[in-house]
């Protein structure tokens, strides 16, 4: 699941677990935020997932399209289905 260590990549750097919490926390916060406007599943998810790579990209010095497919690595919302 979501919670074994593994180690990400990224630029050559590994996401360490305060990055890794960052990103968590982006993803959370904005999907909770969708869902409390209104927006399904979906929509919130996609939301959740921008502004997690934008959070990555920020932290750890990424681009942005590398930091996307990273955060969709992580599979962020799927345990929760």
């Amino acid at each position: 699941g979501k919670n074994i260590c593994i180690l990400y990549m990224f630029g050559g750097k590994k996401m360490d677990s305060t990055t890794k919490e960052m990103v968590l926390t982006a993803y959370d916060d904005t999907y909770a935020d969708a869902c409390a406007q209104g927006h399904d599943h979906d929509t919130a998810h996609k939301e959740g997932v921008t502004a997690a790579a934008m959070c990555l990209a920020a932290v750890a010095g990424v681009q942005d399209d590398e930091a996307r497919k990273q955060v969709i690595a992580l599979n962020l919302g799927k345990s929760e289905d």
